[in-house]
């Protein structure tokens, strides 16, 4: 007997050791007591970080808020023909584009170049180049006759040295590789996008606006083994942190004395050069502030068989334009044209992928490699709404089931709008935590803690942010202006319990049950359960005139 006994007592011992272990990336960051939050706040950005063409505006991320529901926030505004630089994040993110359109491009290591040019393509760009060139002497050298006199001999032996060196280009640019690279997405207002922690992206604005997306990081998922601070990781130029701002500025004054003290050093023999190292050491640390910045010079050299003149230049150390950076001319990307048609095919495919899902019941992991991952959802689309209401509104959802990248994510979102005075009905999201930024308009929103306390109790409006942690009851209604907003959620497939309408926790228990909890008579009991037909989205006129029905 003692022998099954002991055999029970370990594999409970083994299960309870299990599971104490499971899992320790996720929500173990969290300190105890992290969401005892008294009120919560709709706040605008604490942080701007300017660049050459853009701006990145941040919420603090140590705010209680921030912590309890372990995300951070960035409003990123890249301007006509600007280029977000290349970088990664130790955290998952999603974005959404609030205006404009662009062009992504995302870096799955390992995947190979599908994108490439013609020979054709690339003779047509190295003629175009050096017709722009030619086209820029000639403009310069048409200003101010007399200049032109005076200095006719010297541009003739420049002109001829030109020659000369677009010759030598033109027999290189033969002998040049194609234009070969991963594959880009378009980007427009609408849509959500997954990008994986440690995953390179960049985003072009192409369009003829501005192009707005907001970041959603989310720094407590288990997919950052760092702590629960947001970390960009740029792999070009020299950004500033735009998380930390301030600590970027003091790393950039260091840097700029760790040079000008290095410098001095040269000067002064063996003591100077020992000097030199040191500080060279942090001058590295505080240039560029892009990853090549910190490495040494030759060891890059070695490593890319490049001079040091390329070194320099991917260092990043004397490049002031910031985060954000202005392209001479235009990005000639090699990507397929695009058209309306083109996007009605892609939603019909999409919508065609959705049904097969849910006819197949689960996914059989073939019909998505890492290489052809969909990155995209478009949820601004008014067709594409999952709950319509004529008088109050509509929702649209993302989650793992139509975008299964989220699956990965451990992510989801929904964007929605309220028409005047329509309300979004009390209800709390069951198993995730929501991160609500105001896209356009006005709303009351009111936020219930698990001790019955209002903790929110205001109007929020356009570009303001309101974290709201899992299971705090939330309502919603619109100003006369109507309601746009975004929600970023924790968990893949995102659910809610809604406390009123036809669906609501009331609707569902049994009239008995009712009447002893609230004191309710069986007329009343009726009148909660049955008075609101509607689901989610609600039309307070109705409402009002039911009301007026029953007095």
């Amino acid at each position: 007997m003692a022998n099954p006994l002991f055999l029970s007592v370990s594999l409970s011992l083994l299960i309870l050791f299990h599971g104490c272990l499971a899992r320790p990336g996720h929500g173990s960051s969290q300190q105890q007591n992290q969401c005892q939050l008294n009120s919560l706040d709709a706040r605008e950005p604490d942080n701007r970080v300017e660049s050459e063409a853009g701006v990145i505006e941040s919420w603090d991320h140590n705010d209680q808020q921030f912590q309890c529901t372990g995300s951070a926030v960035l409003r990123i505004t890249i301007e006509q023909n600007g280029l977000h630089l290349p970088s990664y994040s130790n955290a998952p993110q999603l974005f959404h584009v609030v205006q404009g359109k662009g062009v992504l491009g995302v870096i799955f290591p390992g995947c190979p170049e599908t994108f490439e040019e013609s020979d054709e393509e690339t003779q047509q760009q190295v003629r175009q180049r050096q017709q722009g060139q030619q086209g820029q002497q000639g403009r310069q050298g048409r200003q101010g006759q007399q200049e032109q006199e005076q200095q006719q001999g010297r541009q003739g032996q420049q002109g001829r040295q030109g020659q000369q060196g677009q010759q030598g280009r033109q027999r290189q640019s033969s002998q040049q590789q194609q234009d070969r690279h991963q594959k880009v997405r378009r980007i427009r207002e609408g849509d959500i996008v997954a990008i994986p922690a440690g995953v390179v992206y960049w985003t072009y604005n192409d369009g003829d606006q501005d192009l707005v997306a907001v970041n959603f990081h989310h720094v407590d998922n288990e997919d950052n083994q760092l702590d629960q601070q947001p970390r960009r990781f740029y792999v070009a130029g020299n950004p500033e942190d735009e998380f930390n701002p301030n600590q970027s500025q003091q790393r950039r004054q260091q840097g700029q004395q760790g040079r000008q003290q290095g410098q001095q050093g040269r000067q002064q023999g063996q003591q100077g050069r020992q000097g030199r190292k040191q500080q060279g050491q942090r001058g590295q640390q505080g240039n560029g502030n892009n990853v090549y910045s910190g490495f040494d010079q030759q060891l890059l050299a070695d490593a890319l068989n490049v001079n040091q003149d390329v070194i320099q230049k991917l260092r990043g150390e004397s490049d002031d334009r910031g985060n954000i950076v202005k392209v001479q001319g235009q990005l000639d990307l090699v990507a397929p044209p695009t058209s309306q048609s083109e996007r009605q095919r892609e939603q019909q495919l999409q919508q065609e992928l959705q049904q097969e899902r849910q006819q197949q019941g689960s996914r059989n992991g073939v019909e998505e490699t890492i290489c052809t991952l969909r990155l995209r959802e478009n949820i601004g689309d008014p067709s594409r709404a999952d709950v319509y209401s004529p008088q109050a509104g509509r929702l649209s959802t993302v989650n793992a089931y139509n975008l299964p990248i989220l699956n990965h994510l451990g992510l989801s979102a929904q964007r929605g709008f309220l028409y005047s005075n329509g309300i979004y009905t009390p209800h709390w999201n069951n198993n995730a935590h929501a991160v609500v930024y105001v896209i356009r308009g006005r709303a009351r929103v009111q936020v219930v803690d698990d001790n019955g306390n209002n903790v929110f109790n205001d109007e929020v409006s356009e570009g303001q942010v309101l974290p709201v942690p899992q299971n705090f009851a939330l309502a919603v209604q619109a100003s006369n202006e109507g309601f746009e907003w975004v929600a970023f959620k924790t968990h893949e497939n995102a659910k809610i319990t809604p406390l009123a309408g036809r669906l609501s926790v009331l609707r569902a228990l049994p009239d008995q049950v009712l009447e002893n909890a609230f004191q309710l008579s069986r007329d009343e009991v009726q009148n909660v359960k049955y008075n609101r037909r509607q689901v989610t989205l609600l039309d307070s006129s109705s409402s009002s005139s039911q009301r007026k029905a029953v007095a």
